[in-house]
């Protein structure tokens, strides 16, 4: 090989150094990575009321979909009894070292309660249970920390598991590096840090409908309200086996969609959703393990906006302090904002009237603040005690509900 060649071979080499992976050419050996390198993606999960905010609700009414293992906010009672308006879902960090090395690692929650984390953290904070069952108004911030995390590269550790279906595992389907941490009780492996919580943050997007809607269906005006680009947005629409999604592409300021046709198909719209996250820094194998998590609720019964949080605005609400720092960090966090369409006020009036606890189901956690939409806007007098009643139905039903799940 000529100089000239060896040259051009060598600053290749350097270009990819500092945080890619080295993969081997063996099939199915673990990827090397030349500097410790760490990936997260989470969702902020809200709903948006009449004046495009987001509404307070019981962001932890649903059911319980993860393992027995992970460890809850010691109050378990004051935990399903929680109001927020912004639900902090599965945030996981991935790992990817070189060699095993010791790390450190804190997250402060803006405005917020850590609700749930495995494996054991050193500390989470506040200790003690607030007395309000509510966010609002802010009670200051949160924080969770693990002190010691050791990384292990060279292990192929077997992890906790248990034998009911859980989204928590699709999380694991990725080359991260297994983790390690010591307990009094033992040590404890996983393939991420995970943590969720609530708060009552601004979101960074608005959304409003139009009034009146067309034929075309209802159009959503859009706010981005953070200091930086919403790289994309999608407007998407499920009405029992037939959904459509329209995307909005990068959003500076404001913008208006259109409803979409439903005619979309799902296996697209998620190969679609996988090729923006990896846009923003994801590796496939983690946008992948993302969006199969959430493919059952964020395209279940409804209309919603689905939108990349700036990573300034994640850095701002959900500050991240790892200790070596690593050499590169990528956060990707998706929006999840959930509609009050003219269409899903009819489904659940219809519904209650005749009594479908099935379509009233699909609704599920979403439906205390729907009826409370219903009520803030319906212009017939005659009808306000009906959806009062209702409502209270259904507060009622959630309260027993989330007694019964600590009992």
């Amino acid at each position: 090989m000529s100089l000239l060649k060896r040259c051009f071979v060598l600053s290749a080499i350097v270009a990819l150094s500092g945080a890619t992976a080295l993969h081997s050419r063996r099939p199915n050996a673990r990827p090397v990575y030349s500097a410790l390198t760490l990936h997260e993606w989470g969702t902020f999960t809200s709903i948006a009321g009449t004046d495009g905010e987001a509404m307070e609700w019981w962001p932890l009414t649903g059911s319980a979909d993860l393992p027995g293992f992970v460890e809850h906010f010691r109050d378990a009672r004051f935990k399903f009894s929680l109001r927020g308006t912004v639900r902090m879902e599965t945030p996981v960090l991935y790992f990817y070292a070189p060699r095993e090395q010791a790390v450190s690692v804190s997250v402060r929650f803006a405005q917020g309660i850590i609700t749930e984390w495995y494996p054991h953290a050193s500390r989470v904070e506040p200790a003690e249970s607030i007395s309000d069952m509510s966010l609002s108004p802010p009670h200051g911030d949160a924080s969770i920390a693990w002190d010691a995390v050791t990384l292990t590269p060279a292990l192929a550790p077997d992890f906790p598991q248990e034998n009911h279906r859980s989204h928590y595992y699709t999380a694991r389907q990725t080359t991260a590096t297994p983790l390690r941490v010591n307990t009094s009780a033992g040590e404890q492996y996983e393939k991420f840090l995970f943590y969720r919580g609530v708060s009552v943050f601004p979101v960074p997007i608005r959304a409003t409908l139009a009034a009146p809607p067309s034929d075309a269906g209802t159009k959503v005006r859009i706010e981005n309200r953070s200091q930086g680009e919403i790289a994309n947005a999608i407007l998407f629409e499920r009405r029992g086996e037939k959904l459509g999604y329209r995307i909005a592409g990068p959003l500076q300021d404001t913008a208006a969609l259109d409803a979409p046709e439903l005619t979309g198909d799902l296996d697209n719209l998620c190969r679609d959703l996988e090729g923006i996250l990896v846009d923003q820094g994801l590796y496939q194998n983690e946008a992948h393990a993302m969006v199969e998590t959430w493919r059952d609720s964020w395209f279940e019964e409804g209309s919603r906006l689905l939108y990349i949080v700036p990573e300034r605005f994640v850095n701002a609400v959900l500050p991240l302090t790892i200790n070596p720092a690593p050499a590169q960090i990528t956060r990707v966090f998706v929006g999840r904002l959930e509609l009050v369409t003219p269409v899903t006020e009819e489904a659940v009036q219809y519904a209650l009237l005749t009594q479908d606890e099935a379509t009233l189901a699909k609704y599920a956690r979403f439906l205390e603040p729907i009826l409370q939409t219903m009520l803030n806007t319906e212009p017939d007098t005659t009808k306000r005690p009906y959806l009062n009643a209702a409502l209270d139905k259904v507060r009622m039903s959630q309260f027993y509900l989330n007694r019964a799940k600590v009992e």
